[in-house]
């Protein structure tokens, strides 16, 4: 992804950071307690040292020893109470920031053009908003919680050690050096195994998401144990590189310990060594000793954040690559308002990306207001291209697409769209109520008595009254609930209540059976009233009344006339028609 390589970590985490930025006051607060939290660190090996020299020393009688347990509680007591304030503020910023991410990635994804769709596996994108977008939590408020708390603790402690023994405290740094250059390597090896744990998941989800879709087939061709092997491989693929990353997560703590410890017993021998000799008090020694070994606890979490980082700038990759995508281009400037509904192809040329021939070549043919056009042809001869081009959901490469005279591309997307409805063979319900889904995506205001004229004219409002709440009966995913000439009836009750001028009808009753397509059948001729109408049809006994047929063949136009005109003319229409008779005869007489 080349996004991915034109960003490097600095960039992608000050561009994360401005997610953060409309809840400042909030961050703000929450580092100021994590700060005073963490400079409460010092404020015990500090105390230890006054105990030892001073408190066991209080006069007979004399109750000055007790503010030493008073000031121990007080420490303890405030550092839990603005630690509490700091890890709420700071859990608050990182759940608005997953959601900002959320919706901005979300908000993106239904903007992009349908060849992205079709480029990009669905697993993958749904695998970016739920899980990616998680690891950024870590990166841009739990990292930074643990980089200011722990290295202000580490900071503190390391001011108390120098004003005790500077010449001591430095041997620490020594160490320095070591830990830096293990952290550089390690960083490296943890993204690259981080943005292979991304792709896994993204895998995983795919997989999961077919066996879902597609368990009829699974159960139906015996296809249980290849799924559960496909499965598997994802899973072992993603724990493999979930333990690579887990050896250079884990080997970071050891290496920083070795070189801390090396150091800390280097400094206690010394440190023995000056007590031995009366250069220093047991306060001081004790001081040191508590401040030293209390310093490897925040100094290993500063360490082992680096992983967290790491993880993080991976997923901000993966979601700033899905943000920066182009959304659909829409340079047009023309509002249509309620089109007339007049449609020309002029001399269309379309080719898929990566596809060797074209789809359609130079295709031409007119639909005037209130008419009816089928294209027909055999499977691959490019009917339902030309009917993708129509809404823009691909832009053609040669020729021109006019609306009311206007070229497509000079139209506003939402305009047009607002003067097309379609009504597919693969309806595309929510698991919504019945209602909700006639009224989808409907901008003016709708009362019930339109819901239900919608439904009455797609032929819809006699099996809706039988369902268990009528029109607010949830209809389940993808309207599996309903039979597939109830799923076709709530689509076209959809479109009639959009009202569009302009009609594309893509095979919609080639999934049904006899009885279904001729109730269906009645509901699209109320639709087609009125309307420009593109039907693609596969059974052509559902287009014998359109007001004209278009024959293609190889995305060349071959023939057009009305259905006797064609039949009589004996071409590819005729022949198509005499097949498909023939292929239904023996069904006729069953």
């Amino acid at each position: 992804m080349a996004l991915e390589a034109e960003m490097n970590g600095k960039e992608l985490y000050l561009r994360l950071l401005t997610y953060v930025k409309p809840y400042w006051k909030a961050f703000a607060l929450a580092l100021v307690c994590m700060g005073a939290s963490a400079l409460a660190e010092p404020a015990f090996p500090a105390l230890l040292k006054y105990l030892l020299d001073d408190g066991f020393a209080s006069q007979q009688g004399s109750y000055d020893f007790l503010m030493y347990p008073a000031a121990l509680f007080a420490i303890f007591f405030v550092r839990a109470v603005i630690g509490f304030v700091a890890d709420y503020l700071m859990q608050w910023v990182s759940q608005n920031v997953i959601s900002e991410l959320r919706q901005a990635m979300f908000g993106q994804m239904i903007r992009l053009s349908t060849q992205y769709f079709s480029d990009n596996a669905s697993g993958r994108m749904m695998s970016r908003i739920s899980y990616d977008v998680t690891g950024v939590a870590g990166a841009s408020t739990n990292a930074l919680t643990t980089v200011v708390k722990d290295g202000l603790a580490v900071a503190g402690l390391l001011g108390w050690l120098l004003w005790l023994n500077w010449k001591l405290t430095l041997i620490t740094f020594i160490t320095v050096p070591f830990i830096a250059f293990a952290v550089k390597k390690l960083s490296k090896r943890i993204r690259r195994f981080a943005r292979g744990i991304q792709n896994a998941q993204g895998n995983i989800t795919q997989i999961l998401q077919e066996a879902i879709e597609g368990h009829k087939v699974i159960k139906i061709f015996g296809g249980q144990k290849y799924e559960q092997g496909r499965f598997n491989h994802a899973v072992r693929e993603q724990r493999g590189l979930q333990m690579r990353a887990a050896v250079s997560n884990a080997a970071l703590g050891p290496i920083t310990h070795f070189f801390t410890a090396l150091a800390v017993s280097v400094i206690m021998a010394i440190a023995l060594y000056q007590a031995s000799e009366g250069k220093a008090t047991v306060g001081d020694f004790v001081s040191f000793i508590t401040a030293m070994l209390m310093i490897l606890a925040p100094l290993r979490r500063v360490m082992d954040v680096n992983a967290t980082i790491q993880k993080g700038l991976v997923a901000a990759e993966s979601i700033f690559h899905l943000i920066d995508q182009q959304p659909e281009e829409d340079k047009g400037t023309v509002d249509l308002g309620r089109a007339r509904g007049e449609v020309s192809f002029e001399g269309v040329t379309f080719t898929y990306p990566g596809a060797e021939k074209p789809s359609l070549q130079e295709l031409s043919f007119a639909i005037r207001p209130g008419e009816s056009v089928a294209l027909v042809g055999p499977s691959g001869s490019g009917k339902t291209t030309a009917a993708n081009l129509l809404p823009r959901f691909y832009a053609i490469q040669e020729g021109v697409i006019r609306v009311d005279g206007h070229p497509l591309q000079d139209i506003r997307l939402e305009s047009l769209r607002d003067n097309i409805a379609l009504v597919s063979q693969e309806v595309v319900l929510f698991n919504d109520t019945v209602a909700a889904n006639i009224a989808y995506g409907c901008s003016r205001k709708l009362s019930r008595e339109d819901i239900v004229a919608a439904a009455t004219a797609a032929h819809a409002m006699e099996f809706i009254e039988r369902l268990p709440e009528g029109l607010e009966t949830m209809i389940g995913e993808k309207g599996v609930k309903l039979s597939g000439g109830q799923r076709q009836r709530l689509a076209i009750a959809r479109a009639l209540l959009k009202n569009a001028p302009i009609l594309i009808l893509d095979e919609a009753t080639s999934a049904l059976d006899t009885e279904s397509e001729r109730v269906v059948q009645q509901a699209l001729d109320e639709l087609m009233v009125g309307r420009a109408t593109l039907v693609i049809a596969h059974r052509l006994s559902t287009i014998e009344r359109a007001d004209r047929i278009i024959t293609l063949a190889q995305g060349r136009k071959m023939e057009e006339g009305s259905h006797a005109v064609l039949l009589e003319a004996d071409g590819l229409y005729a022949r198509l028609y005499r097949m498909q008779k023939a292929e239904e005869a023996p069904l006729g007489n069953a």
